[in-house]
């Protein structure tokens, strides 16, 4: 196993570590990336993991559609929550490259990584991947290599997914909620979301 896959293993377990315990619910804090109107009526959070393909899936296929239709228009406030999930070291290291790459250019970046993922499957190449990522995000190398191996940020990391762990019992990634209630786990369709963002205004009403 390599420095890059030792190190970002360590990390994953002691994110691990606190699933155990948590209580049910959803709720959003600074250190969140976030989309959209914050004054919408309907909250949406994602637990997502980087190295989870259903998280790719649903970024590729399902979430373009519903961020146009909800996000854009205002309709709905979305919350990316970080968890860390097999290859932990994948999932903590493409989290680690999104916020260096700014908060501006999160999203775009963790975009490029769930379209990269089969690559990084089928290559074992992870560090290549994303460094050509965060190079095309403007990061150089040796910025990327600081980034993925800054003790601080991985520490910040672990806190973000443990503070997030203790809010829902999340048994897999993506989890969704909207408006404190958990309406999906796994793969999910646009329709499905649609249903649930529906009841959500009727109950805000």
């Amino acid at each position: 196993m390599s420095h890059f896959s030792r190190r970002f293993l360590a990390v994953a377990m002691l994110g691990a570590l606190a699933l155990a315990g948590c209580s049910k619910g959803a709720s959003t804090n600074a250190d969140d990336m976030t989309m959209g109107d914050p004054k919408a009526k309907v909250e949406m959070v994602e637990y997502a993991s980087a190295s989870c393909s259903h998280c790719a899936r649903f970024n590729n296929e399902v979430f373009p559609a519903f961020k146009a239709k909800y996000i854009d228009t205002g309709k709905v406030h979305y919350t990316l929550k970080e968890f860390l999930t097999p290859p932990q070291e994948l999932a903590a290291a493409g989290f680690l490259t999104a916020r260096c790459a700014g908060k501006d250019k999160y999203f775009s970046v963790l975009d490029a990584i769930f379209k990269a993922q089969n690559e990084m499957f089928q290559t074992g190449d992870m560090r290549g991947v994303l460094l050509r990522i965060a190079q095309s995000s403007g990061m150089t190398e040796q910025q990327f290599n600081a980034c993925i191996t800054d003790e601080a940020a991985l520490k910040a990391l672990n806190a973000r997914v443990e503070k997030a762990a203790k809010d829902a019992k999340i048994t897999g990634t993506p989890t969704f909620f909207i408006n404190g209630k958990q309406v999906a786990s796994g793969e999910v369709s646009l329709e499905q979301l649609d249903t649930a963002v529906a009841a959500a205004n009727a109950a805000a009403k």
